[in-house]
Parts: structure tokens; C-alpha cells; sequence
């Protein structure tokens, strides 16, 4: 994903208000829904109502119960396993399946892609329903109607493209592009510009207003509130699963729908620091002249990298996609590439052939982007993910494990970090995207780290769950551990950050103190170009926001 901030919003719907369609009945409506899941009320009494011609966006922290709405207006929960009513034309429906929303136009577009990489983008469109000449696919016709429905989309994608070689954005447009295909009336959007670029961000919602202007009624999902409030026409906030209020985009405000969604005044997104001043430690880490190959014997990636982080500091790093920033996280932890030359000190002792144990032993906790993936067991509980990092705490004669400490040290980050479910007994993957950050972090907490790695610590949650994951951050920092902090959200770089240093296809652009930042220069820094206020070998300073 770019570090390229989303551009500015288009607040045109503020003065137009609803479309044409408002003053009609609803299209899809929502009454008196209640789901109910062992130990947990996941909806209570939830109303919502979506018009034709109209973006209703859906904001509520992780855990408030957005996710279970759309599983129930779309089919996933069937009829019978809730309370409540839906209602398409103003009749009573019951969905078994899936399958009986899409035949009343119900559409849901997930954050995973339902796409094929292997099959063609036309075979994707038309997956499961493909012309046919006789008992044959009809090719010919297939890529014909493909090649329609993109360029009315104004896609300049070959149907014969595989799937594999287009961008997150491109294949983002091409599911709506098969939804729309489906004759789909209500279209469900969840997170749909989570790993966008500005750019591809713009598409979109320009793609959107097209739909919106043609009837088709739009259900929004973002955490991102300048997109919301760019794109939608109404906003209906959940919170701990009950329906909070509905309110028009022209008489709302960011911090009213903030307010609405975590029950109380945020003030200040980015807390202020405590005013530690690092300047008089040694480094804790010192890197110089890091170059590092994907393999040996490979072109490097990673080139002349320096820098120097201390006890109590923030360092950023940001950059344009592939610019290295995941990667020089993953060498320094030893999870990935072939050192070529440079070295890296811990404490002022060498680290030259790191593994992720001895980044443990040594102090090194990494965050990966991708917690499903590299984060988490998401079929395991919550405790066992916990204490996955630091068994050899709790090992007994390298035979066994002392259970009782290790569920004692599990309850206590369980509650410090404030993880929203029964118990530590819950199964990871049943929880809010939030609650399963707060578990990777807290599993790297438990090892007891000096230097904490955050590869874009708060992509996916929400704003609470973002001020929760910064004001730890300043409790790591005040008990003097240093924190590298990866994001491609320049104001939270901006924001959490002493120093930022922006990479440029595997080397560094630019160096900023606190005092220098501006997007102009970061922007600049990660595209290659020389931007004033580049700062070189500077020591760190202090936050004083």
C-alpha cells in the first residue's frame, strides 16, 4: 500500500443531500434484529433502513457489530438464527442462504477477494454462469460481455488478463464489475480501501457515485471517516451491538460520528507524549551500511541503510509501496533475506546472523502487517496466541510447561490490554479485527522486548482501537523502549513519530525531525526527489506535541 495519503475529499454530497430516490419507501430495511452467539449479544435491536440511489455508510468500532449486520442482511446468518425482521420492497424476507439475497440483489464485497487467481478476469466475472454454445463455454461470447462490462466501467483491462497480474485496486473494481453483472440492487462494501493506493481510492468512489446516480444503493464500510464522509449520503453508527443514531452526512462531523461510536470525547487523536528525552542514551540499535538481498547471490533490495534508535524514541518509517519498509523489519528480526554487507548492533554488540529466537533473546519484538496470516493461530484461543512467543518462560526441566504461570502471565496482558471477549479462552479468529491486534501485540509484549518493530499497527481497526494501540505505544516509550514504527499514513507518522525516515526503492530518501515534517516532504523524500528540510545524522528530538 502507498504511503500516499487518500486524496482530499469530495464533500459535493453535503449540498445535494439524497438522490432522486429519497422520498421512495426502502429498499432494504432492517427491524428489531437481534443475534445472539454463546456468551456474546453480537446485535441488539438493531434498525436500518438503505433507499435506492443512496451510500449509507455503516461506522462502529471493532466488535460493534457490523460485521454480524451484513451476515444477516446478506444470507450468511439465515432466517431463524435471529430475532428481528428484513424487509426488500417493504415484504418480509427470509434468507437460507446466500444464494436467496444475491436473487433479490443483495451483493457483498468482502475485504478477502472471491476472485480466481489463476482464471481469467472474464472466467472470474462470469464464474459459475458462463455463456455456453451447446454443452461448450461460448469463449468467444464470454470476453465479448466481459470486455462490455469493463469498458462501461472504464476499465482498460483485457478479459483475457489473469487475475494474478492486476493490482489490489483493479481487482477491487473488477468484483463490483461481476457483482453489477448479477443485476445487484444493493451493493455491500466492506473495507473496500484498505489496501488502496489514493489514487485507486479516487477510482473507486468516482465508480461509486456513478452506481449511486444510476439507482443502485450502496452499503458502506470503512474505517477511514474522510472517505464516508466523501461518499455517503447517511451514516448509521453502531456501537457494542445496538443501532446508536442514523444521521445525513450535511449535518454531521467527523467528531460527532467519533463521539457516537466510542461513547465519550476522543480530543486529541494523537495523545501527547510524555516528554522523554532520549538524546543522552546510546543507541540501543544501530544499523549502518545495511544491504540486504532476497537471497544469496540475488540483486540486493535493501541498500546502504543507517540509522540509530535509542531508549524512549519513535522512529518512522514510510515509503511508497515496495519501497523495503516491511522487509528491513523482517531482516533486523531475521525473518527474511541475505545480509550482503553492513552491520547491525544490539546494545553495541554485533547481530550479524539473526533468527527470529535470537531476535527474541536479544530483545527484538516484531508486529507483522498481515496478523492473520503471521500474527496470530486463529483457530487457537486467545492465551494460547499469547504466550506463543515466550513459552521458554514457562517451560519446567525443558520437559513441560508450568500451565498455572502461564495462564496467570496470560490474564494479566489479557486485561491490561483490554482484549474484548469472555475470557482467554475465546478462539482468536472469532474476534473483532481490534481484539486480534491487541493479541499480536500482546504476545510480543510478553517476551519482554527493548525494541518493539510495528508494521502498520493500526491498519484495519478502528479510531478507539487506534488511540488504544498509540497511547501503548507511549507507555513503551516512557518505560524507555524504543519503537520502530512502519505505517502509510502519513498524519500517524507525523503524529506518533520523533524521527521519520522515508525509504525510496530500498534506500533511504530522507531524514526529518519533528520540527521538519510536512507530507509535501515526506512525499517527496518517498518518490526519489530532494526535499528541503532533509535532515542528515541529526540525533533524535522529542515529541512536544
Amino acid at each position: 500500500m502507498s504511503d500516499q495519503p487518500s486524496p482530499t475529499p469530495d464533500l459535493t454530497n453535503r449540498s445535494l443531500g439524497l438522490g432522486p430516490w429519497s422520498f421512495e419507501k426502502p429498499l432494504l430495511a432492517a427491524r428489531g434484529l437481534t443475534k445472539k452467539f454463546p456468551g456474546v449479544i453480537a446485535l441488539r435491536d438493531v434498525a436500518f433502513d438503505l433507499r435506492a440511489g443512496e451510500v449509507h455508510a455503516l461506522c462502529g468500532e471493532n466488535g460493534a457489530g457490523k460485521s454480524t449486520l451484513i451476515k444477516l442482511l446478506s444470507g450468511i446468518h439465515p432466517h431463524g438464527s435471529y430475532e428481528g425482521e428484513l424487509l426488500v420492497d417493504g415484504r418480509a424476507v427470509a434468507f437460507q442462504h446466500i444464494r436467496d439475497a444475491e436473487a433479490a440483489g443483495i451483493a457483498v464485497i468482502t475485504q478477502e477477494f472471491a476472485l480466481v487467481d489463476e482464471l481469467s478476469v472474464a472466467e472470474n466475472i462470469f464464474l459459475g454462469r458462463a455463456p455456453r454454445r451447446g454443452l461448450r463455454i461460448d469463449w468467444l461470447e464470454m470476453n465479448r460481455r466481459a470486455g462490455e462490462l469493463l469498458a462501461d466501467f472504464g476499465l482498460a483491462i483485457a478479459p483475457e488478463t489473469p487475475v494474478r497480474d492486476l493490482g489490489i485496486g483493479q481487482k477491487q473494481l473488477v468484483e463490483i464489475v461481476r457483482a453489477m453483472d448479477k443485476k445487484t440492487r444493493v451493493l455491500v462494501l466492506d473495507e473496500p480501501t484498505a489496501a488502496l493506493t489514493g489514487q485507486e481510492v479516487a477510482v473507486l468512489l468516482d465508480h461509486l457515485r456513478r452506481l449511486r446516480a444510476q439507482g443502485t444503493a450502496c452499503i458502506y464500510i470503512s474505517h477511514k471517516l474522510d472517505e464516508v464522509f466523501a461518499i455517503s449520503d447517511r451514516i448509521t453508527v453502531l456501537r457494542d451491538g445496538a443501532s446508536i443514531t442514523t444521521l445525513a452526512v450535511r449535518d454531521a462531523s467527523v467528531p460527532l460520528v467519533i463521539k457516537h461510536m466510542v461513547g465519550r470525547e476522543l480530543g486529541d487523536l494523537f495523545p501527547r507524549r510524555s516528554g522523554f528525552t532520549p538524546d543522552s542514551l546510546e543507541p540501543i540499535i544501530s544499523v549502518r551500511g545495511l544491504t540486504v538481498a532476497p537471497a544469496k547471490n540475488s540483486p540486493p533490495f535493501l541498500r546502504e541503510i543507517s540509522f540509530e534508535l535509542r531508549g524512549g524514541e519513535v522512529l518512522g518509517f514510510g515509503g511508497l509501496m515496495g519501497a523495503g519498509r516491511s522487509e528491513l523489519l523482517l531482516h533486523l528480526f531475521g525473518a527474511w533475506g541475505h545480509r550482503a554487507a553492513g552491520e547491525v548492533t544490539l546494545r553495541g554488540a554485533a547481530f550479524s546472523d539473526p533468527t527470529p529466537r535470537a531476535a527474541i533473546t536479544r530483545g527484538l519484538a516484531l508486529v507483522t502487517e498481515d496478523r492473520k496470516r503471521y500474527g496470530l493461530v486463529l483457530d487457537q484461543p486467545i492465551g494460547f496466541n499469547l504466550s506463543l512467543s515466550s513459552l521458554p518462560q514457562f517451560t519446567r526441566a525443558s520437559v513441560s510447561l508450568d500451565l498455572p504461570a502461564e495462564h496467570v502471565r496470560n490474564q494479566t496482558f489479557f486485561e491490561s490490554l483490554r482484549v474484548k471477549a469472555p475470557d482467554q479462552r475465546a478462539r482468536v479468529g472469532g474476534l473483532s479485527g481490534g481484539n486480534q491486534q491487541k493479541v499480536v501485540l500482546g504476545k510480543s509484549l510478553m517476551t519482554g522486548p527493548t525494541v518493539v518493530m510495528l508494521d502498520e499497527p493500526t491498519r484495519g481497526i478502528d479510531v478507539g482501537a487506534k488511540l488504544e494501540v498509540y497511547e501503548l505505544i507511549n507507555r513503551l516509550t516512557a518505560e524507555g523502549k524504543a519503537v520502530i514504527l512502519v505505517s502509510s499514513e502519513l498524519p500517524e507518522l507525523m503524529g506518533m513519530s520523533d524521527r521519520i525516515i522515508m525509504l525510496h526503492e530500498g534506500k533511504i530518501g530522507g531524514e526529518f525531525v519533528r520540527a521538519d515534517f510536512s507530507q509535501e516532504k515526506l512525499l517527496a523524500a518517498a518518490m526519489g526527489r530532494r526535499a528541503a528540510g532533509a535532515a542528515k545524522d541529526q540525533g533524535p528530538r522529542t515529541n512536544t506535541q
